[in-house]
């Protein structure tokens, strides 16, 4: 018997698929071609976003009714937790000291994901946006796998070093379940979920525009080479906004 809340995130999946292979961080990732400092960029970038998507979460969450919908949102918080305490053993990998993480000035193009959740937490049906959220997981979980076997291979990195992407990397079943019985159960009150797609469009494109930006830094390294305070301009090194 065929599963109306999988169905209608097996459609917006494939309504998402056509744009999966935009990512062009992650290829460079694979063929050890990204610059350390673009790699200790993204680390430092995961600081924030894990920080402002816990937030949006747990607001989601406070704002739930459904009962699988609340557990949802309560375990993604838990699990933003858990992947920020893996972050420093990267970055320190990267070739990064505290100094160099605490001069890291965050790009918007990075920052334009967390600022679409936190949208989502204030504004958003908070089923419409556990589905939105679900279609994109998918895509995240592939491309930290490649990322996790790559830091490996091409980079030497250690398993701490990996634990970001490995944490990331691993399906989530049960977070999945929650997230379908929500989505279920507001299809048989009639409800249609119709931002469903436009939400999950508007995640997608600023995932990739994360992705995209570490891939600009990777062009120019020296764009996310910290400046500590005081320190002067080296001749022929380009001014950088913050902006990204």
């Amino acid at each position: 018997m065929s599963d109306p809340a999988t169905e209608l995130l097996e459609a917006i999946q494939a309504a998402l698929a056509p744009l999966d292979d935009d990512n062009r961080f992650v290829p460079l990732v694979t063929r050890g071609r990204a610059p350390l400092a673009a790699l200790a960029a993204l680390g430092a970038e995961e600081l924030s976003i894990i920080d402002s998507d816990r937030r949006a979460f747990l607001i989601l969450g406070a704002r739930s009714v459904d009962e699988s919908a609340i557990g949802f949102y309560t375990s993604l918080a838990q699990g933003e937790g858990l992947a920020r305490a893996t972050l420093p053993a990267f970055i320190t990998a990267c070739g990064w000291t505290d100094d160099d993480l605490a001069a890291y000035q965050p790009r918007a193009g990075c920052q334009g994901y967390p600022a679409s959740v936190a949208w989502l937490a204030l504004n958003a049906d908070p089923i419409e946006a556990s589905l939105a959220m679900l279609a994109n997981f998918a895509a995240w979980g592939r491309y930290c796998s490649a990322v996790a076997s790559a830091l490996r291979q091409r980079y030497s990195f250690d398993d701490e070093a990996c634990g970001f992407f490995d944490f990331f990397a691993e399906p989530a079943p049960d977070l999945e379940a929650l997230a379908l019985a929500a989505v279920r159960a507001a299809l048989c009150q009639g409800r249609s979920l119709d931002n469903a797609l436009r939400y999950s469009r508007l995640l997608q494109h600023y995932e990739l525009r994360f992705w995209n930006t570490l891939a600009a830094i990777s062009g120019r390294p020296e764009m996310a080479a910290p400046k500590q305070p005081g320190q002067p301009k080296q001749p022929g090194q380009p001014e950088v906004s913050p902006s990204g």
